[in-house]
């Protein structure tokens, strides 16, 4: 038995395969967040929340912290950018030395933690500008290791 009646229109639907849109919104999401967890870090008078004339220990783990994440989103979004695409070995090195940059940071920030320092143990740790300058080293590899990540695709030229 068949009917006359015209066929009922498709409803359109999109498929779900744009995968990469949530993860760059959450790679951005978290550049923010460790943006602003590393400010409050590393200058937390600009919010008025400055309690002492030195960098304490406190401070110093929460701009890390802040730095961590800041990386991680980074790593996020970057990747993002890769979908679909066979990663070369600059991205890889890349990779590698924004990790390593985020490394020698850590180390150097709490060096003092760490018994390497230039306060010895029972002395409160002390941010003097032998780690300061670690930690500008290191996020600069950091930035290096980001710069390298980035795709490149030239543009394809057509007749």
């Amino acid at each position: 038995m068949t009917s006359n009646l015209p066929a009922a229109k498709p409803t359109p639907t999109t498929p779900l395969d744009d995968a990469a849109t949530p993860r760059i919104r959450i790679g951005f999401v978290a550049i923010v967040m460790g943006f602003l967890l590393f400010a409050v870090g590393a200058k937390p008078d600009w919010l008025g929340w400055d309690r002492s004339p030195t960098v304490g220990f406190v401070q110093i783990i929460v701009f890390l912290a802040g730095l961590g994440i800041l990386c991680l989103g980074g790593y996020i979004g970057i990747v993002t950018l890769w979908w679909g695409y066979e990663r070369t070995i600059l991205s890889e090195i890349g990779t590698r030395l924004a990790a390593t940059g985020y490394v020698v940071t850590v180390f150097t920030g709490l060096a003092d933690i760490f018994g390497m320092g230039s306060q010895s143990f029972p002395q409160t740790p002390y941010f003097g500008p032998w780690q300061a300058t670690g930690v500008l080293i290191g996020q600069g590899v950091i930035a290096l290791g980001f710069l390298l990540f980035l795709p490149y695709r030239p543009k394809k030229i057509s007749p």
